[in-house]
């Protein structure tokens, strides 16, 4: 592969490529010689970014449940060997506990590098990288990679200098001490009046029912899918797709639980259901955990994606005394943005994306879906212990009436130009209908308070693709068609652009 192929395997701030074959028309790209050489390339970027040389640091792998991580596993190990770096390997773990072995005294790893592909399908694998200071930025992973495309390395290697840890059970450890140290009561079993059901999707979350809420005395009879099996057999591991959340309010409701818990496959994300199936995920799940924090973070910022909605504004501004700040999806830039407030001296504890990645700035701005949990379940006990419920939390966030995401292909060539100019003629349009635009820093997004809609849209381009998403909600039922029809008036007459879905 030459350099242009290795920067095709780049997304984003992650790396990710086909590792399986089996899917027709997509074929192995993370081929052994290519983890070898990233692995290579990675230990030569963490030597000059933290001015050691390479036979002194030491790097950490971890793999979540797919087929073929072990495999990629065993050719980052060879390139990194090449390089006498000193390797722990951590078997099944979670891309939160990676980073974390970069602050445990027991492992102080100088980086590290999680195998996995999130919620892709079987086939797809990839890697998340950390050094102590955090994820990678988009710029850090595209130098790795020039540089992995530029390695040599062959099957031939020093003999690596490993040894195994258990990072999962350290890690179980530091949640559990997250729960009790959260707690406004004392007990030897905490949550031993707690039903919990977690849905892990057969990827890396199962340890969290069985070496963190029952290790706290918690009834985990009604959770499903812990076994890690790569196939994922039973639905996506993917806390926005809807069959998995499905799964999980089944799970909660026929076993009586008091919550719900979902994982996505390598636990950086999370959603939850309440005790009497009501979904708390997107807007709801960003909603519920600002107001666990609202109290120690009176009139702060709270940063969320460019889609969350109205309702999330007002519930956070209205109810909770907070300022919302929608930024652009993804989460390092919301997670950026987040660290950037608290460094001007702005309070913002929270950034968090409708996808369920949530970082804390008193938790390393890492976005960890099992220490997001351990706030829920937190909250959960202490309202439990007094009598209350957490429904509670978010009882003044309005509820979702009418909602889309349509996504219009951009035919023909040069589509970041011409999306761009479709963008400025949508505002313009709208600015002159005399509709309301407030700020936004990705897209344009209309908010509409009239008698004749209610309700908001966003249109946006996508970084990488052809195509031009909008999302839609309505304020009262009824509106959608409105917002619709004002959405086609907007967007007429531009030929390259397919609004087909608008009919």
């Amino acid at each position: 592969m030459n350099e242009h192929d290795f920067l095709k395997l780049q997304n984003g701030s992650d790396i990710r490529g086909v590792a399986l074959e089996g899917v027709d028309g997509e074929h192995v790209n993370l081929t052994n010689e290519v983890c070898r050489n990233i692995g290579a390339a990675f230990a030569l970027w963490l030597s000059a970014k933290t001015g050691k040389s390479v036979d002194t640091l030491v790097i950490g792998i971890g793999r979540d449940s797919r087929l073929s991580g072990e495999a990629l596993e065993n050719a980052l190990v060879e390139g990194l060997a090449a390089q006498r770096v000193s390797i722990v390997r951590c078997s099944l773990a979670t891309t939160p506990a990676m980073f974390m072995g970069t602050v445990f005294e027991e492992t102080n790893f100088d980086g590290s590098i999680m195998i996995t592909a999130s919620h892709l399908p079987f086939n797809r694998n990839g890697f998340k990288f950390f050094d102590k200071s955090g994820g990678l930025e988009r710029a850090d992973i595209t130098e790795i990679l020039r540089s992995a495309a530029a390695q040599q390395t062959t099957g031939e290697h020093n003999s690596p200098k490993c040894r195994s840890f258990d990072l999962i059970a350290r890690y179980s450890d530091h949640l559990r001490s997250a729960i009790l140290s959260g707690l406004s009561f004392h007990a030897e079993k905490p949550l031993a009046n707690l039903k919990i059901a977690v849905d892990a999707g057969n990827g890396a979350g199962g340890f969290f029912a069985e070496q963190v809420l029952k290790e706290l005395g918690a009834d985990t009879s009604g959770s499903r899918f812990l076994e890690p099996d790569g196939t994922f057999p039973n639905h996506i591991p993917n806390p926005e797709n809807k069959a998995a959340m499905e799964a999980a309010k089944t799970a909660t409701v026929q076993s009586h639980s008091d919550l719900g818990l979902i994982f996505d496959t390598d636990v950086d994300r999370m959603s939850a259901v309440l005790s009497d199936g009501t979904e708390v995920n997107r807007d709801a799940i960003i909603a519920m955990t600002a107001a666990i924090l609202a109290p120690d973070y009176p009139h702060s910022t709270i940063v969320t994606d460019s889609v969350t909605s109205d309702r999330l504004t007002f519930f956070l501004e209205q109810a909770l005394g907070l300022t919302h700040l929608r930024y652009m999806r993804g989460y390092k830039n919301v997670i950026n943005k987040c660290r950037e407030l608290n460094e001007q001296g702005i309070t913002s504890p929270l950034a968090m994306e409708t996808s369920g990645h949530g970082a804390l700035k008193d938790n390393y701005y890492l976005d960890d879906g099992a220490f997001l949990a351990v706030k829920l379940v937190t909250a959960l006990a202490n309202a439990k212990h007094t009598g209350k419920n957490i429904e509670s939390l978010i009882e003044k966030l309005p509820p979702m009436v009418e909602e889309m995401e349509l996504r219009f292909k951009i035919r023909g060539e040069n589509f970041k130009e011409y999306g761009t100019s479709i963008l400025q003629a949508f505002k313009e349009r709208a600015e002159k209908a005399g509709f309301e635009l407030p700020e936004s820093y990705e897209g344009v997004r209309i908010s509409f308070k009239s008698a004749e809609a209610q309700g908001w849209m966003l249109l946006r381009l996508s970084l990488h693709d052809p195509v031009m998403p909008l999302n839609i909600e309505s304020a009262r039922k009824g509106d959608l068609a409105k917002l619709k029809a004002i959405a086609r008036t907007l967007l007429e007459g531009f030929d390259r652009l397919d609004i087909s879905a608008l009919e």
